[in-house]
């Protein structure tokens, strides 16, 4: 790796960038590493492919339409969410803030609103023109930085950043070549792309890591899964107020929506309890919990889908039962809780009533579904006392140490 001043200096990000730099790699250790606003516009755009694929997935549930729904929900996130991973892991490697670097970032920006406008025909009729179309662009302009990356690296990290661009564009080839596919052939060749996807990480980091900084990870996936939460509140807010003006069923509607905002209020809570970037400490780690966000982030959005369509289902719009329209919200609730526990809050605890709160509490949000109308409301009640008693552990926990140390003086 270089040991260029240029790349263990602490990055500022002047407004006016500087017109190139050379893509040397930051600092795994470098000081006050936080997300740039760049990278929080690129967020931003994001959620609109995020809240496109949310509201069609509600769409498809309230009609009934369950495999197809899913099915077009997964790919369609699998691909918003497998762009924005490469970029943030990439951007905590080499952001160097320059003009290419800045406009390259634009271009995938510009990529995924392709690609969200192209989520709708997805559903629809499985065209996965526009779609692919978006994508590619987004990850084209990927091999982009890391050509830059690999110009300006030696040995084996030039290899790891060559790597890298060959296996982007082998994947694009074959998504395009998909295209070409019979209708009938797709749902095969899919999973084999997006297998050869998530491989390409794996082979080309075989040798060395690329130098990414773990706080700054850590901070990046905690502000998307912010704004995914808060597209989630924002389409149910949205549902919500649509059926008041067109059908005033507000009685109805008060324990969908105090349930749907216990339940946000809760996943926020959860994810956030205690710090994780100690935990990312090697690529095995790391490849782990940054994989495992695929479910994070995929069912925090669903639980908007799900308040659409709990909405549509308390003023009799929704063409399911209502058992069906709470498991809208439980299913994906529940997952997002066992993720979230594997991923961050079993690192942490200590104990097995400690370890046992979160998956207790996923179990009992999914036989909320089993009360139909009211399962909505009693899943966030679930939620609401899960959060309570993870905080009296913790407080006693906290309790304990501050008396063994005490003992101890």
């Amino acid at each position: 790796m270089s040991t260029d001043h240029a790349a263990t200096a602490p990055r500022r990000h002047p407004v006016d960038p500087p017109p190139v730099r050379r893509m040397v790699p930051r600092d795994r250790n470098e000081p006050h590493r936080v997300a740039t606003p760049l990278e929080l516009f690129f967020d931003l755009c994001f959620v609109v492919a995020v809240g496109q694929a949310g509201r069609e997935l509600a769409h498809s549930l309230a009609a009934g339409h369950y495999g197809e729904g899913l099915r077009g929900y997964a790919l369609a996130f699998f691909a918003i969410w497998w762009a924005w991973m490469n970029f943030t892991w990439f951007a905590s490697a080499y952001d160097v803030d320059d003009v290419p670097y800045r406009l390259t970032t634009l271009v995938q920006i510009a990529g995924v609103l392709i690609l969200a406008a192209g989520v709708p025909r997805l559903f629809a009729t499985q065209d996965l023109t526009l779609a692919i179309a978006g994508y590619v662009v987004m990850r084209l302009a990927m091999v982009t930085q890391w050509l830059r990356a690999a110009a300006s690296e030696q040995g084996v990290a030039r290899r790891v950043a060559l790597g890298y661009a060959a296996g982007i564009t082998l994947c694009q080839v074959c998504w395009v070549a998909m295209l070409f596919l019979p209708q009938g052939a797709r749902p095969y060749a899919i999973p084999i792309g997006v297998l050869c996807e998530l491989a390409v990480p794996v082979a080309a980091e075989l040798r060395m890591r690329t130098s990414w900084h773990p706080h700054h990870i850590a901070e990046r996936y905690g502000l998307f899964t912010l704004i995914v939460l808060g597209e989630t509140v924002a389409a149910a807010t949205v549902a919500m107020q649509s059926a008041v003006d067109e059908h005033e069923e507000l009685g109805r509607l008060v324990p969908v929506a105090v349930g749907g905002l216990l339940i946000c209020f809760a996943a926020w809570w959860i994810y956030f309890a205690r710090p994780v970037h100690e935990h990312l400490r090697s690529n095995r780690q790391a490849l782990v919990w940054g994989y495992g966000h695929y479910l994070v982030f995929g069912s925090a959005a669903a639980i908007g889908a799900g308040l659409e369509v709990a909405v549509e289902s308390a003023v009799h719009q929704a063409h399911i039962s209502e058992t069906a329209a709470t498991a809208a919200v439980t299913v994906p609730t529940a997952l997002y809780l066992v993720t979230v526990w594997l991923l961050h809050s079993r690192h942490t605890k200590r104990g097995a009533v400690a370890q046992a709160v979160a998956p207790a509490g996923a179990a009992l949000v999914l036989a909320c579904t089993a009360l139909g109308g009211s399962g909505v409301l009693a899943a966030g009640l679930v939620c609401a006392l899960m959060v309570a008693v993870g905080v009296l552990i913790h407080g006693r926990e906290s309790r304990r140490a501050a008396g063994g140390r005490v003992n101890a003086r």
